[in-house]
């Protein structure tokens, strides 16, 4: 992983514009070919950035952007959408690579690990026909947390979280694109399941031809027992 913290502008063209005029930020440069604009606020989430496949080209500037003090400039490009982002570089005051090895992938808290298990157990919840290859299917970028395969045999890919958030959505995309270029997969459908799954998070998992799916933990686990219940 690249890291840089630079006074830079940032422009993104694609399905939509948008601009970050000039201020410092940190520039995170990752070996899947990704980048993520962060300020000091905002908590974890990037400013702009861009998901892999991408290629990262460094440009050099015009002689009237030396002029105002621009040192660099890169253009990311999407791979598949074509979008870019240009990122202007101004003045550099940390640049540094660091090799950070293969991540283990992110432990389950005990909700998540016990929606896992249950969902597999009762794969059906899916649709009718579905029947589950495993749990814990490794990509190269992490597991996804279960493989199934729907009533006519087409791969399914299932992330699941107890609460249903754009990350998540941009988590499973990240398998999604990868698991397709797998002949023996492909094509895989994206399955995003969670107790509770945000406007914002459903709407962008529709536009990327993913399912969202929610999930009565209490039922999943018998304890919601409808003959009990008046409504």
């Amino acid at each position: 992983m690249r890291l840089v913290i630079a006074t830079c502008s940032v422009d993104y063209a694609g399905r939509l514009s948008a601009h970050l005029p000039l201020a410092k930020r940190l520039l995170m440069l990752k070996s899947d070919g990704s980048i993520l604009v962060h300020s000091d606020g905002g908590s974890y989430k990037p400013l702009n950035w861009m998901s892999p496949p991408c290629t990262v080209a460094s440009v050099d500037p015009t002689p009237e952007q030396v002029e105002v003090g621009v040192t660099e400039v890169w253009r990311v490009t999407q791979a598949k959408t074509n979008d870019v982002l240009v990122v202007t570089l101004y003045d550099i005051e940390h640049d540094s690579s660091h090799e950070l090895g293969i991540d283990p992938g992110l432990v389950k808290d005990g909700v998540e690990a016990d929606l896992q298990r249950l969902l597999a157990e009762q794969i059906e919840l899916l649709g009718d026909g579905h029947t589950l290859v495993r749990r814990e299917y490794m990509t190269a970028i992490g597991p996804v947390d279960i493989l199934a395969r729907d009533s006519a045999g087409a791969a399914v890919a299932v992330e699941i979280k107890r609460r249903g958030e754009i990350d998540g959505v941009e988590q499973l995309t990240r398998y999604l694109e990868l698991m397709n270029r797998d002949p023996h997969l492909a094509p895989v459908q994206g399955v995003f399941a969670a107790q509770e799954i945000k406007p914002q998070a459903r709407t962008l998992a529709q536009d990327r031809g993913i399912r969202c799916v929610v999930l009565d933990y209490d039922a999943m686990r018998g304890l919601d027992d409808s003959h009990t219940r008046l409504f």
